[in-house]
């Protein structure tokens, strides 16, 4: 009976958290096209320009290409995973174009630092599971850093960029990932780059400097005459240590390609990912 009654506790604390939800988003700007928010930012992560910024893009790749690129941030999930906290918004607030209610729906927990990436009709086809890894890889890093405007404009920009190429009947997926994946690589090679012009252009005005010293065909002619005498020499072998370690076999859940998906409570199918930042 008492497991009975915390079970029920969870559904009504839940439930009434899905109420606060829904005047939260009575209370936003709403899209003309759909009467719904695209962006909720219930956690209140933007300030007022950012959040009519990003609501403005959203709505712009939303209509233009008929799937639907929403952002829900939220303190805590009530208990909830990520995935089916994530869908059930999805599907019961009503989100989707057509028939397959296609789009795509990125939701940020604050209480344990959740990112949840949310597919469902063309936008599980446009965002297979090695291009939401893909994307994450960018958008995650300025999560951690606390550049919430930066991170949901990035998501937004991919995903208008998946979604047209996955028009094409290419979708990025493994294999056919944009070129120049991880652009951070591109980053650290070019702070490399920088580093090494620096210590190139040190190195040659302190050996400029050195106008007393002179390279010499052997090391003998560094030494001293009569400065070193070796009475005795030999070879010590000390000990020798062999670090031995298991081969990591590759493994991945979805190596061929495509999306991974699942049925929501509603019986909506939903495919998606996601993780900590």
């Amino acid at each position: 009976m008492k497991v009975l009654n915390k079970r029920l506790a969870g559904r009504l604390w839940a439930l009434l958290s899905m109420v606060f939800v829904i005047f939260a988003i009575s209370a936003l700007p709403v899209s003309a096209a759909e009467g719904l928010p695209r962006l909720v930012d219930t956690a209140g992560l933007l300030s007022d320009s950012e959040g009519s910024g990003l609501s403005d893009l959203l709505d712009e790749i939303s209509e233009r290409q008929q799937v639907d690129i929403v952002v829900v941030t939220v303190d805590s999930m009530d208990g909830e995973s990520a995935m089916v906290y994530a869908d059930d918004f999805y599907d019961y607030y009503g989100y989707g174009f057509g028939e397959e209610r296609d789009g795509i729906l990125l939701l940020i927990s604050m209480e344990e630092r959740d990112w949840y990436i949310s597919t469902c009709g063309y936008g599980i086809t446009a965002i297979t599971d090695a291009g939401r890894e893909y994307i994450s890889e960018i958008f995650v890093a300025d999560l951690s850093d606390g550049d919430y405007g930066a991170a949901f404009t990035s998501f937004a920009e991919l995903c208008d960029d998946f979604i047209t190429q996955a028009d094409t009947g290419e979708p990025y997926d493994v294999g056919n990932l944009p070129k120049g994946s991880f652009p951070f690589l591109v980053s650290l090679a070019a702070a490399f780059g920088i580093a090494f012009i620096i210590s190139l252009i040190v190195t040659g005005i302190m050996r400029g400097q050195l106008k007393s010293v002179h390279s010499q065909p052997a090391a003998d002619d560094y030494m001293k005459q009569g400065s070193m005498q070796l009475t005795k020499k030999n070879d010590l072998f000390l000990y020798r240590h062999i670090d031995r370690r298991k081969r990591e076999e590759n493994s991945s859940s979805n190596s061929s390609g495509g999306s991974q998906t699942h049925t929501s409570s509603s019986g909506t199918e939903h495919g998606g990912g996601g993780g900590k930042f």
